[in-house]
């Protein structure tokens, strides 16, 4: 066999072992767990307990929608915060942080396309949580 051939089975073999002991390590977690774990059941184990406060009340709260619209405007900014930083170790890590203008020019045209959207989104008033009734007393 060429040593291509052999080399290749061999990676093969060594991701199939692989495979297999990852599929029986979960395995044996899986069934350690059903077997160690607690089967006690009661009025008191089934009710939710989260910070030392026992519930009270329905779950079926509605909650306003600028709550969630607050919060997607929050994730796609991160997100695009995120994306600058990248871009930025990325320059770094590529030895390209002494490249001059271009980099900086192209960092804050993308600054600038986000400032965009922020003022976009306050001039339609996403933001504005005060009820109309409010608004009218602050502007006389």
């Amino acid at each position: 066999m060429p040593e291509t051939t052999v080399t290749t089975l061999s990676q093969n073999l060594g991701f199939a072992v692989y495979i297999f002991a990852v599929i029986a390590l979960v395995g044996f977690v899986v069934a350690l767990a059903s077997i160690l774990g607690g089967r006690a059941f009661g009025r008191n184990k089934n009710t939710p307990f989260e910070a030392g406060q026992l519930p009270t009340g329905t779950t079926k709260i509605r909650f306003s929608a600028k709550f969630y619209l607050v919060a997607m405007l929050f994730v796609i900014f991160d997100v695009e915060a995120l994306f600058l930083f990248a871009w930025a170790v990325s320059l770094k890590d590529a030895g390209l942080l002494g490249f001059g203008w271009a980099s900086f020019i192209e960092a804050t045209v993308f600054a600038l396309i986000l400032l965009a959207g922020l003022v976009y989104i306050m001039r339609l008033g996403v933001l504005n949580w005060a009820p109309q009734d409010h608004k009218n007393k602050l502007n006389k």
